[in-house]
C-alpha cells in the first residue's frame, strides 16, 4: 500500500534558557502511526509526538521531524531552524572546535602519528575523516582541564558511507600521550568496533547510540586528577572508505 502524505508539521517553544519543546502539528492524522525526529543532524530516532530538548551550547540548530505512516514508510519530513544564543554555563561543551567547521576549530586540534603510513585524518568540510587500509592507524587529540573527582560525558557523532572491515574507532581520555610512533591504549570511552558487532554497515548518528560494546562504550570518565588530560580519537583497521566524526563533546555530568 502507498502512503499518503501525511502532516509532518511541528511547533517549537522556549521554555527555558537552552529547553525547547517539540510537538507535532496534529492538523492531518491520515495514516499516521508515529514521529521520527532529527536533531541538528545526529540522525533520526523513533520518538513520541511531543518531546523536550536540551541544546546546552551556543549556535544554529536545524530541527527535523519525519512522520511516519503506513508499513513504516516516510509520509512527510519539514525542517525548522534553532538558534541558541548562549551556552548553558554548567553543562556547555568543554571541548573547542568539536564541529570543524572553521580554520580556528580546526587549530584546537592536533594528529597523532601511530603508524608511519596507511591512515590520515584529514580536517575538511565541517569534519575530521580517516582513510585507513592494511591494519593502519592514526589518532588526533586535544587537551582539556578537569577537576578530580568530577564526572564528564563524552559523545559525537560518526559516519561512514560504506561498511568498514576489521576495523576499530576507539575513544580514550589519557593523563598524559606516549611518544609520537607509539600506539595509544587505556580505558576506552566510545568505540565502534566491527570484532564487537558494529560498523559493518554504513551508519550515521552519534556514537552512543550507533556503537557497541557496553564497556566501551559507556562514555562518562570520571577524573582522577584536577588539571590537563588527553581526549584521544583513534581509528584503523583493513579497510576503512572514509569515517567522519562530528560534534565533538565533553560534557560536566553527575
Amino acid at each position: 500500500m502507498t502512503q499518503p502524505a501525511v502532516d509532518a508539521k511541528f511547533t517549537i517553544t522556549k521554555t527555558s534558557e537552552n529547553h525547547y519543546h517539540l510537538k507535532r502539528v496534529n492538523d492531518n492524522n491520515v495514516g499516521f502511526i508515529n514521529s521520527q525526529w532529527n536533531i541538528d543532524g545526529d540522525g533520526f530516532t523513533n520518538g513520541k509526538t511531543e518531546i523536550d530538548i536540551f541544546l546546552p551550547d551556543a549556535g544554529t540548530y536545524v530541527i527535523q521531524h519525519n512522520a511516519v505512516g503506513i508499513g513504516g514508510q516516510s509520509g512527510g519530513m519539514t525542517s525548522q531552524t534553532i538558534v541558541v544564543p548562549t551556552s548553558d554555563p554548567v553543562a556547555g561543551n568543554i571541548i573547542q572546535g568539536g564541529r570543524f567547521d572553521t580554520p580556528d576549530e580546526v587549530s584546537k586540534w592536533t594528529i597523532f602519528p601511530i603508524s608511519s603510513t596507511g591512515a590520515q585524518w584529514v580536517f575538511a568540510n565541517g569534519k575530521a575523516t580517516i582513510v585507513a587500509s592494511n591494519n593502519k592507524q592514526q589518532a588526533f587529540y586535544q587537551a582539556v582541564n578537569v577537576v578530580a573527582g568530577q564526572k564528564y560525558a563524552i559523545d559525537m557523532v560518526a559516519s561512514s558511507a560504506t561498511g568498514l572491515e576489521d576495523t576499530w574507532f576507539e575513544v580514550y581520555m589519557l593523563n598524559s600521550l606516549p611518544a609520537p610512533g607509539n600506539d595509544v591504549s587505556g580505558s576506552v570511552y566510545r568505540n565502534i568496533n566491527t570484532w564487537d558487532g558494529c560498523g559493518k554497515t554504513a551508519f550515521g548518528g552519534k556514537v552512543s547510540a550507533i556503537g557497541c560494546n557496553v564497556g566501551k562504550n559507556g562514555g562518562v570518565y570520571t577524573a582522577t586528577t584536577t588539571g590537563t588530560v588527553y581526549l584521544v580519537i583513534k581509528c584503523g583497521g583493513k579497510t576503512v572508505n572514509s569515517l567522519s566524526v562530528d560534534k565533538v563533546e565533553i560534557r560536566k555530568t553527575t
